[in-house]
């Protein structure tokens, strides 16, 4: 593999690894907050023993999302220094605003809330919980912000053949990115909740015929789990047909190669699935199953209208962005060669699908969670325990599914022209590459991909540590406080 490749693959496994902490820290965050605000409403018991056991975990995992996160920033002036000059001038702002909000807000008001148990009043420590989780999602903000630009520029203008800021307003309000947003924020919500429902259900079937005196704590765990990610789910079938509707106008190439769409049809059918090679360009040998007119409404919220495909799109795409490379020798092989404007279809097709059925799945089995455990009912069967721990994958998946077609589905542009926007506000990715060696991005590639192994070990065994230990690990028994909410243990943090 050339330069380009591997530094490819390298962000790619490191951003996907770290994202999958980002979403359950967001999700979580939030829903300790609430835990905690109906301890102080109420001073009932099993609210405070929900904080304490769930906020240990979010502990760990925001812990391993803060050290996975820092290579991301350096993996800009590694592999991608040509791309850190051209857009340095706009990312600037977002990124030193998320800077701000992670290192000073979230740290801040998280060392308050761990060592504030038996020090601040209860208002003011229940405060910092809530100032944590939405220093959370605003720093996903501002980096969603630098993420859209990349997907939709706005707020540049080309001064010496680079972008520069005119208006860090438009891209703070940049209309991909407030689709994304709240989006991804219900994704997290969906990571969170299948968190709680799957370890939930496991602890209330493995002590279901004792008098267990944390059942309370597990029972209103997964109901809320259930509920959240019965709600998530809906944010993100609404936001998501927002978001398509954008990405049908801003990036047509990337929506007919997730329909795997290589003619234009008016109307046009939506794949429910296919079956052989999507590549093919004749569409209808692979196509098994389709919706009529579906993908017009998606794309236009109307049942007759045009949607183009991929082999027109390549035509117009050549007319406006060139047939061929720059004949520079940056570009390495690729120098003067053909422009592939066509995404990787197995990725974008099958992507676009894992992201939604995965999704589904999740809140499924949220639902099911919810009429397993209604009227005070305790599930008894050994199924469901097994189902809800392996549906804690689900939203994972889905997630990082869509963050991958999000991402492959630009190429082979790294900052995709604005088809309203300022010319020359795009970069192909080959251009974005740092003039390194080979040998240098294997090692990197190699080391970090090691590291992150072992990172992901080692929460792995403390999140199941802790899972086992339950209620008792946290808050061991002679310990429990009253419902005053005296706190003896704020070293168990």
């Amino acid at each position: 593999m050339d330069v380009l490749q591997l530094a490819r693959w390298q962000f790619g496994i490191t951003t996907v690894y770290h994202f999958l902490m980002v979403p359950l820290t967001i999700g979580l965050s939030v829903l300790v907050a609430g835990m905690q605000t109906a301890w102080v409403r109420t001073g009932e018991q099993r609210y405070y023993k929900m904080t304490k056991f769930w906020g240990k975990l979010l502990l760990v995992n925001f812990a391993m999302g803060v050290v996975t996160g820092i290579v991301q920033e350096f993996q800009f002036g590694m592999n991608w220094n040509a791309y850190s000059r051209f857009v340095g001038d706009v990312f600037g702002a977002p990124l030193a605003m998320e800077g701000l909000v992670a290192f000073f807000v979230e740290s801040t008001f998280l060392g308050l809330w761990i060592f504030g148990w038996d020090r601040l009043p209860k208002k003011v420590h229940l405060a910092c919980a809530w100032a944590f989780s939405l220093a959370t999602i605003a720093s996903a903000y501002f980096i969603l912000a630098a993420n859209s630009w990349m997907q939709h520029p706005v707020g540049a203008e080309i001064v010496d053949g680079k972008p520069t800021l005119n208006s860090i307003w438009a891209v703070l309000t940049n209309n991909t990115a407030l689709a994304a947003i709240p989006h991804t924020i219900a994704g997290a919500f969906s990571v969170a909740a299948a968190f709680l429902v799957g370890i939930a259900a496991w602890h209330l079937w493995r002590k279901r015929k004792t008098d267990d005196e944390h059942r309370a704590v597990w029972r209103s765990s997964i109901r809320l789990g259930g509920w959240t990610g019965i709600v998530a789910f809906a944010v993100l079938a609404i936001t998501g047909d927002v978001q398509g509707k954008l990405m049908f106008e801003q990036q047509p190439m990337k929506m007919a190669s997730a329909e795997a769409l290589c003619h234009t049809e008016q109307p046009a059918s939506f794949s429910i699935i296919a079956i052989g090679d999507v590549t093919s360009e004749n569409c209808e040998d692979v196509k098994t199953f389709n919706v009529p007119a579906l993908l017009s409404f998606l794309a236009h919220s109307d049942f007759t209208t045009e949607v183009k495909g991929v082999q027109d799109l390549v035509t117009e795409y050549q007319a406006r962005y060139g047939t061929n490379y720059p004949d520079d020798p940056a570009l390495g092989e690729l120098a003067g060669k053909p422009i592939d404007y066509v995404p990787n279809l197995p990725v974008t097709y099958w992507g676009f699908r894992i992201m939604i059925g995965f999704g589904a799945i999740s809140a499924g089995t949220g639902l099911l969670a919810l009429w397993l455990t209604r009227k005070n009912k305790i599930p008894d069967t050994k199924w469901f325990p097994r189902l809800a721990l392996l549906s804690i994958a689900t939203p994972f998946i889905a997630n990082s599914a869509g963050w991958i077609f999000t991402e492959m589905g630009r190429q082979p542009f790294v900052v995709v022209p604005n088809p309203s926007g300022v010319d020359g506000v795009w970069m192909f990715t080959a251009q974005a590459v740092s003039r390194i060696s080979t040998g240098e991005v294997w090692t990197s590639l190699i080391a970090l991909t090691t590291l992150y192994a072992v990172l992901g070990v080692v929460e792995v065994f403390l999140i199941r540590k802790y899972v086992r230990g339950g209620i008792e690990g946290v808050i061991p028994p002679k310990t429990d406080h009253d419902q005053e909410g005296k706190d003896e243990l704020a070293f168990a943090y």
